[in-house]
């Protein structure tokens, strides 16, 4: 077994849950990685230097079983930079708080092993968005792609921006609101989903564009198949708009053309059988907590 450790949350309580791991995994002999800050971090109270480090450029590659990733959603998604289209399966241990993709409590770090043997588990693959432009956007010139969702917002004004948005070079509409979001399935139970868009199960082959607190009211959240290739322009009062893929962000020039569509390599997630999207939305958005059932 070859395992890769990713975290970017430095408290002494994740050490605790990453030693419990790395005993496990001595138990099965397994080869493992760290990412290299986490491995500084980790080796100033613990004994690492036996192990491997890896970096956004180097160290991982298809041989790996896995990547444990120490967290909440935000780190899977800082995750997904390293594996990029290297097809390694991903598995969140979640010590934030919400985690819809870290569904894993810290508490059962060890059945990240234990279930990975008795071959517990399934691999989902997520789909991925990316973006271009007319003009290069250098925060993106590498990293093109989001798992969540690409959103488009204002900039430096209180003003609403205009979003006039095309579906297959089919004009739609143009969204006078606070920005757009496109969002895959993976994020509708995110950034979309708070601001009204719908859950979607993650291998449906859709995306969803929603509305951030539109001007005009008709204006609702649209599901859409995911070959659409999407085409936007961004006018309003002051010269720039932000761009954000998942957490990264880059501040680019109104009136240039933006291109979405779906990108061509997905993400793997390792999902346990104990631990079912399903499952995750029950106990995260407290479907059925009706003191009537």
């Amino acid at each position: 077994m070859k395992v890769a450790i990713y975290s970017q949350t430095y408290h002494d309580d994740t050490l605790h849950y990453v030693v419990e791991l790395l005993s496990e995994l001595e138990k099965e002999r397994a080869q493992v990685s760290i990412e290299r800050d986490f491995h500084s971090y980790l080796s100033k109270t613990h004994h690492a230097e036996n192990f491997k480090t890896f970096t956004a450029t180097e160290g991982l590659d298809t041989s790996f079983d896995m990547l444990v990733s120490f967290g909440g959603d935000g780190t899977i998604l800082r995750a997904t930079t390293f594996v990029g289209d290297l097809g390694i399966p991903i598995v969140g241990v979640n010590t934030g708080r919400l985690g819809f993709l870290s569904t894993l409590n810290k508490e059962e770090v060890r059945k990240v092993v234990q279930e990975f043997v008795k071959g517990n588990y399934d691999i989902i693959e997520r789909s991925l968005i990316e973006v271009t432009a007319d003009s290069n956007i250098p925060e993106f010139s590498e990293l093109n792609f989001a798992l969540n969702e690409i959103t488009v917002s204002r900039k430096d004004t209180t003003s609403m921006i205009t979003v006039e948005t095309f579906l297959n070079d089919e004009y739609l509409t143009s969204y006078w609101a606070d920005g757009l979001i496109i969002s895959t399935p993976t994020g509708s139970t995110g950034y979309s989903l708070s601001c009204g868009g719908p859950v979607i199960v993650p291998t449906a082959r859709s995306l969803v564009l929603t509305p951030i607190a539109p001007h005009n009211l008709n204006a609702r959240p649209l599901v859409i198949s995911d070959d659409t290739k999407i085409r936007i322009r961004v006018s309003g009062r002051e010269d720039y708009h932000l761009i954000s893929l998942d957490s990264r962000i880059a501040s680019v020039k109104n009136g240039q053309e933006i291109y979405i569509r779906k990108a061509g390599f997905s993400i793997k997630m390792l999902e346990y059988s104990s631990e079912s999207f399903l499952k995750t939305l029950r106990n995260k958005l407290l479907w059925g907590e009706d003191r009537r059932n």
